[in-house]
């Protein structure tokens, strides 16, 4: 089969999300000079950039504040010094998942769900991301046309949910995606199907299309799980994202990692759950920082995050205000942060 010739750009058509993806800042004096903030070169980490490096959308970088160092969007994003302290407590697999591995990417840690690492590739490189050193290389579900991962749901029949995971699922082309949602429809007991993603929310122009229409056509209910910190996440770009996905017929929620110089204010985490819930999106998670190496300057002590989520209960409907959980290894589920104190204090 001759493949077909791409159709060429017109003048003033959008570009396609692969196009923005391969434009993505990937250099962090870059990334600086951007936004007016040179000054700040001398804090960067070239060992932490090497080990894990800088990728952020050209778009998500406009909504960076120009010259504020503070940046909540930056801070994110940014390889600093910070992450080259060996802090204990901190550690290569922060949430145990190299021992629920199953093979073909499949990571089986609760009951009737199984998430599959879809892919290692992500549009942005977050600085907590928990899988900065998963090994990626060995074990990704798409890498043998998910053979492998749909035989393992197959065979076990409590398996009722198949959450994609990564890296970002939705960094896969739809042709990927349809590979494993054809595969899976022969799956009997399996009943919803679940996306965990950045991609809409940094590179909104994923949502297109071709996305829609794989979404269209799934037999199960879908529920979209995106990641977004801070309300300055969701511009104009992001809301026509999250509508398209709402109108496939998807749920739409948001979950949130507390991190220090980011979010950790009522206010900061007011307006996220009210931005994020006038696009949709209803809050529902925000995970106290998994210890992982490299991200223990984003860490908010318990006592701190147990205050500022009373003060935000208080203040939004109990619909707005996500859970606060951590997720720790070995538990049957994430662990709302409250009950844990009070286990500890027993």
């Amino acid at each position: 089969m001759i493949p077909a010739a791409p159709i060429p750009m017109q003048p003033g058509t959008p570009k396609r999300w692969q196009a923005l993806w391969r434009e993505a800042v990937r250099d962090p004096r870059e990334l600086l000079a951007l936004l007016g903030l040179e000054a700040l070169a001398e804090g960067l980490s070239e060992a932490a950039a090497r080990q894990f490096p800088l990728r952020v959308p050209r778009g998500f970088v406009a909504r960076m504040r120009l010259g504020d160092p503070h940046d909540p969007l930056l801070r994110q994003v940014l390889p600093v010094l910070d992450e080259e302290r060996v802090v204990p407590g901190f550690g290569l697999d922060a949430v145990g998942d190299a021992a629920a591995r199953r093979g073909g990417g499949v990571i089986h840690k609760y009951a009737g769900r199984a998430l599959l690492i879809a892919t290692g590739s992500c549009a942005v490189n977050c600085r907590y991301c928990f899988r900065r050193h998963y090994p990626y290389a060995e074990d990704t579900a798409a890498s043998a046309g998910w053979r492998e991962a749909v035989a393992l749901i197959a065979a076990d029949p409590s398996i009722h949910e198949v959450i994609l995971s990564g890296g970002d699922p939705l960094s896969l082309a739809d042709h990927k995606l349809a590979e494993l949602t054809d595969a899976l429809r022969d799956v009997p007991h399996l009943r919803r199907l679940r996306l965990h993603t950045r991609l809409p929310i940094v590179l909104p122009e994923r949502v297109d299309a071709g996305l829609l229409a794989w979404l269209h056509s799934l037999p199960w209910p879908v529920v979209v799980v995106v990641h977004a910190n801070h309300a300055n996440e969701f511009d104009a770009s992001v809301k026509a994202a999250m509508a398209a996905l709402r109108q496939t017929g998807a749920s739409l929620l948001n979950q949130a990692v507390l991190l220090r110089g980011v979010n950790d204010s009522v206010k900061a985490l007011a307006d996220l759950c009210e931005r994020g819930h006038e696009a949709g999106v209803l809050p529902y998670y925000l995970h106290q920082l998994d210890r992982v190496a490299g991200a223990a300057h984003f860490e908010v002590d318990d006592a701190t995050a147990l205050a500022l989520h009373a003060v935000l209960a208080a203040r939004l409907p109990g619909y707005l205000v996500p859970r606060l959980v951590r997720e720790i290894a070995g538990q049957p589920g994430k662990t709302p942060l409250a009950q844990r104190a009070t286990a500890t204090a027993q």
